[in-house]
């Protein structure tokens, strides 16, 4: 072999090395500075990332907090007699029930389970004596607790969602805080409304 010979078959092992060696870099970390830009991420992987322990806390204690509302909601139907309750239950159940499904369903993506591993204080939550006597009740008599108890359970949804706002980093979340914050501020005013104008 004449050194001519010698020295391409060198320059085209180098070449070859280089090439291999650009191409695992590209494989390996070609997207690390490109978010979202990793299309060979598998939809578990990718849906996973950017949620913090602020959001599980959010979803999993907003669950059961909804969860209460629609039982409040539901007792509407049958014993409150002011239409404006009743409108008011009814718009409760239409937004909050699929919110639950939205909820159940990042915790199950982010791989956590539904319920809190501890028990955290609710503000709002109704005890179960507070939803005896509210299903007792009829009338007049439950459209003035109704609306009463239902202020203090909006009041804590928005004291969670102002805690997401603040402290999470999901932006779905982040977002679904905000309309809590601000569906459930204005049917608090309505809510103001009504016992105003039950006296």
């Amino acid at each position: 072999m004449n050194l001519s010979t010698k020295r391409v078959l060198i320059a085209t092992a180098t070449l070859a090395t280089a090439l291999v060696l650009a191409a695992c870099g590209a494989k390996d970390g070609g997207h690390d500075g490109m978010p979202g830009m990793d299309h060979g991420a598998s939809p578990q992987t990718s849906s996973t990332q950017g949620f913090n322990s602020a959001d599980v806390m959010f979803a999993q204690m907003m669950i059961p907090h909804h969860q209460q509302a629609l039982e409040m909601a539901t007792l509407a139907e049958t014993r409150a007699s002011d239409p404006e309750v009743k409108q008011l239950a009814a718009a409760i159940k239409s937004a909050q029930d699929p919110e639950i499904t939205t909820l159940k369903g990042w915790l199950t993506t982010w791989g956590q389970p539904l319920e809190a591993s501890m028990s955290h204080g609710m503000s709002g939550m109704l005890t179960a004596e507070d939803m005896k006597n509210l299903g007792a009740a009829t009338g007049a008599d439950f459209d003035k607790a109704f609306a009463t108890l239902m202020i203090a359970h909006h009041k804590g949804a928005i004291e969670m969602a102002d805690q997401e706002i603040t402290g999470g980093q999901y932006p779905a979340a982040i977002e679904l805080a905000r309309s809590v914050k601000t569906s459930q501020g204005e049917e608090v005013a309505t809510m103001e409304a009504i016992l105003k104008r039950l006296g």
